[in-house]
């Protein structure tokens, strides 16, 4: 029986299942059709404001945001005729007027991604449009991680939107007007100030590289130093969030963790979200007091290190000892919420089961 909720659409002469209620833009992914996107992030409602994704509908005399517009039975939509190219065109040439993008797209190693450069280059837009006469302002903020440039804003709202609907703090909002428009705080006030919680969703989100990190941005690599993104899990809690560490690999310190970004949205399960821990706080991992091995104490009194074997061993007896001499009930296990949800287990089943003790607690009382 089919379902009456689902239809056929037709984009680019390919027929298309589509949901009722479903945006043209989700369509058209489904078939694998790519349409340019600006200020769309699948983690929030779309807004159409950036008319990137403009296209032809059938019937209709004016181009239609693809973010906005719904799928209807029957529809026809063309995505890449000269007119859709003459548009996207125009409008990212008035984009790189807007902002201080090159048109090239050239980026350094570290440097975020900025799609209004990149599509310029795929659509032969070039600043033939004079500068914007009334530059936004920016302003200085104390901050540690959060770099906000403005002559990169093109005003999509992603990252005031990003606070709004994912975070839910309100921390940065849209001040100005006309061409001076900008990204700013209530009364101007720093980051720190507000109620941001630099979880860096904003940097996360911005498709110029106008919210950027600050950390990068003192770092100088040399050329025949490359950068490398390997996916791995965050350690600062059991939620399990995945994160890219970008690593840069042949520096004169060895192998070096440079940045921290989070994958797209929709692959993991954190979203593409991370907290301020997860995308900032990964100094830890070069800092010369870290411990890169096993330390017991011996009869001196000293630390010495030691095998894992040897420091598990060493453990072992000593819980041991304390049971016998004084009772199961003298021990007691505390573990950690930067565990996974299954090491936690194996902690209270070795509290309960191998030491015979209820004597067991977790930080974040999971």
């Amino acid at each position: 029986m089919t379902d009456p909720r689902q239809f056929v659409v037709h984009i680019d002469g390919i027929p298309v299942r589509a949901d009722a209620g479903e945006t043209v833009l989700t369509a058209a992914a489904r078939a694998a059709v790519e349409i340019p996107t600006l200020c769309h992030d699948p983690r929030l409602a779309p807004t159409g404001a950036c008319r990137m994704c403009l296209v032809e509908v059938e019937g209709q005399r004016r181009l239609q945001p693809a973010c906005t517009w719904k799928a209807t039975p029957g529809q026809v939509v063309t995505t890449n005729s000269e007119r859709v190219a003459r548009h996207r065109k125009l409008l990212l040439e008035m984009y790189l007027a807007d902002t201080q993008a090159q048109e090239t797209g050239e980026l350094g190693p570290l440097d975020p991604p900025d799609h209004v450069a990149t599509y310029a280059q795929r659509y032969g837009a070039s600043g033939r449009l004079d500068a914007n006469a009334a530059p936004r302002e920016g302003r200085q903020d104390d901050n540690p991680y959060i770099h906000f440039d403005p002559t990169r804003c093109i005003l999509c709202e992603r990252c005031v939107r990003y606070c709004d609907e994912i975070e839910g703090v309100n921390a940065i909002t849209l001040a100005g007007r006309g061409a001076s428009t900008t990204i700013a705080t209530a009364a101007q006030i720093g980051l720190l100030q507000s109620t941001c919680e630099l979880c860096g969703g904003c940097i996360d989100t911005c498709p110029t590289g106008a919210m950027r990190e600050k950390k990068p941005l003192s770092i100088s690599l040399p050329a025949e130093v490359r950068v490398e993104a390997v996916r791995t899990t965050c350690n600062f809690c059991g939620v399990g969030c995945q994160l890219d560490l970008h690593v840069a690999r042949g520096g004169p310190s060895g192998d070096q963790v440079v940045k921290v970004s989070s994958p797209p949205p929709g692959e993991t399960v954190n979203d593409g979200n991370l907290c301020v821990k997860g995308r900032f706080a990964y100094d830890f991992i070069h800092h010369d007091e870290r411990l890169k091995t096993p330390l017991i104490r011996g009869a001196d009194g000293t630390l010495r290190p030691a095998s894992w074997d040897e420091a598990l061993r060493f453990a072992a007896d000593g819980l041991m000892a304390v049971r016998d001499e004084h009772g199961a009930d003298a021990l007691a296990f505390v573990s950690s919420s930067r565990c996974t949800g299954e090491e936690n287990y194996l902690v209270q089943k070795l509290s309960r089961a191998a030491f015979g003790t209820n004597n067991c607690h977790q930080c974040a009382a999971t």
